[in-house]
């Protein structure tokens, strides 16, 4: 396995995670950045272009955080994560907030591994990443939405969120399902400021 290290992105970090999405036709579900989960433009109340205008809009703003996982100087992976309001769209909706008692500090709502690196460990890499920089920030209770795949083999573009059982060895607790093949996944990430 490669040697991994993990950057935030923000804006010195842009160019390498803009590369990564070029070469991958801008990230699955038409091209989208990696923004559906971001609030809406017109919601925001902003006069920029959806795609990869809104992106950087959102990481120059500070609007938009994730774990890098860098190979040397290119960017083969992520983790995007944020706090609700940071990032309120969410597949299931309704099903969702029918068995919600507490919204979360964070959400992790995709990842995403370079085609040439996966299978490599680099989605994990890109979830401990994530944590880390979460714990930095004062950490807090994360949830997550994996596939929760029962052990069957799935096609790589339905694991934008995940596996169930890769966020079970990162230690997060089982709530309930969402959706047909996702479930909701808790745990609590301590305070690595202090």
């Amino acid at each position: 396995m490669s040697e991994y290290t993990i950057r935030p992105l923000d804006p010195q970090t842009w160019d390498a995670f803009a590369r990564l999405c070029e070469k991958h036709n801008g990230m699955g579900f038409g091209g989208c950045w990696c923004t559906w989960f971001h609030p809406r433009r017109k919601d925001l109340d902003v006069d920029v272009e959806a795609g990869r205008p809104y992106k950087e809009f959102l990481v120059r703003q500070g609007r938009a955080h994730a774990a890098l996982v860098f190979e040397g100087d290119v960017a083969v992976g992520w983790c995007q994560f944020g706090p609700p309001e940071e990032l309120p769209g969410i597949f299931h909706r309704k099903e969702y907030e029918a068995g919600l008692v507490s919204l979360p500090d964070y959400r992790l709502t995709c990842i995403f591994v370079d085609r040439n690196h996966r299978r490599d460990g680099v989605a994990a890499v890109a979830l401990r990443g994530a944590l880390d920089l979460i714990a930095a920030a004062g950490g807090g209770v994360v949830e997550a939405y994996p596939q929760d795949t029962a052990g069957k083999k799935v096609s790589a573009s339905f694991l934008y969120s995940g596996t169930r059982s890769m966020f079970e060895k990162a230690g997060f607790d089982y709530e309930r399902p969402k959706g047909k093949n996702h479930c909701v996944m808790r745990k609590i990430v301590g305070n690595a400021a202090r």
